[in-house]
């Protein structure tokens, strides 16, 4: 067996709201290798950040609370940990890389203080030594002038320079787990490719496990050696990232591969959509949830069923390694297999 650094089993997330509780993870599960990078994907709203502040335990409170399930880390169940005990963990052991990095730094601070501040919290080290490591977590992820930029506040800096300050705010403290929350999403595409290499080369030099939580399959394709497809708050799907991207067995991993732009597709033709919408929070059926956007022509029959309320697919290994919803209208057949 696969030796995992984070093991996420049967996780449950709900929020309290004025029309009642909505559960927005709902049963997840997944594993996260040592050294290796584990990608959530999926569309918006689909839950993806919901998993990641649920393992980091920064859901918004009071509403936020994880109703269910384990999350193991270095055998210790994280969603049972003191507030305390979580605060070691978090920006300690786990590193966290938020998605717009002009909100996840603080506007009043600069750049060395905000560095400087993790490194004091977790570790017994005078401010001068954190001072200077703070410049070196600078330099190490590619910022020029490191000596002046840790002078400087958030606003004097790039967009791509912004997210390194993040980047290194996450690898303070030699985390074994880095979760990167859309980390390329305000950036444009120069400075994406820089920032997904500066990653990869970072968990290279420092053996750290990543998880890449992202709507863009480029990405994926491009970092990640697991991957996990989540639909309305549910696994569809998760495999290898070879076993996605050549041998994709559910109907909505297939639908965002085939929405992708390609560059030998003809000029000027159409991009592949996904009918309909994601069902509501409030609307969740228990059965198959892809089942009303589904192209299967016994879809309508099934959402017209008692099963559709009442039976949940379970996740069936087709192939080693590759997990997938077991329900016919949302699993590729054998006759769309061939017709590839």
């Amino acid at each position: 067996m696969a030796e995992y650094l984070l093991e996420v089993e049967n996780l449950v997330t709900a929020f309290d709201t004025d029309a009642g509780q909505v559960t927005a993870v709902d049963g997840v599960s997944f594993g996260v290798r040592k050294g290796k990078t584990l990608g959530i994907v999926g569309e918006s709203g689909c839950g993806k950040s919901v998993t990641a502040l649920s393992i980091i335990r920064l859901l918004p409170q009071p509403m936020g609370k994880i109703i269910g399930g384990r999350i193991l880390f270095q055998g210790k169940d994280l969603a049972h940990l003191s507030d305390e005990e979580m605060h070691k963990v978090r920006g300690g052991s786990i590193g966290m890389i938020f998605q717009e990095p002009l909100t996840a730094l603080n506007p009043v601070h600069r750049i060395g203080k905000q560095l400087s501040e993790v490194i004091l919290l977790h570790e017994d080290i005078s401010k001068k030594g954190a001072w200077e490591r703070s410049i070196e977590l600078l330099k190490k992820v590619g910022i020029p002038s490191p000596e002046i930029r840790i002078t400087e506040y958030p606003h004097q800096l790039s967009g791509g320079m912004r997210q390194r300050v993040v980047i290194a705010i996450a690898l303070a403290c030699n985390p074994s787990l880095i979760i990167a929350d859309e980390p390329t999403t305000a950036l444009d595409v120069t400075i994406q490719a820089q920032i997904l290499e500066l990653l990869k080369q970072l968990q290279k030099d420092l053996g750290i496990s990543v998880i890449m939580i992202t709507h863009d399959l480029g990405v994926i394709a491009e970092t990640c050696d697991d991957v996990v497809v989540m639909y309305a708050g549910r696994v569809a799907e998760k495999a290898s990232v070879d076993h996605i991207f050549n041998n994709p067995q559910h109907l909505y991993t297939r639908g965002l591969l085939e929405s992708i732009p390609r560059l030998d597709s003809p000029r000027k033709q159409k991009l592949n959509t996904i009918e309909g919408y994601v069902p509501g929070l409030m609307e969740l059926p228990v059965g198959a949830r892809f089942a009303s956007r589904s192209p299967h022509p016994k879809a309508k029959d099934y959402i017209k069923s008692e099963a559709y309320q009442t039976i949940r697919p379970e996740l069936i290994e087709t192939e080693p390694g590759h997990w997938v919803e077991d329900c016919e209208v949302v699993k590729v057949s054998e006759s769309e297999e061939q017709s590839k």
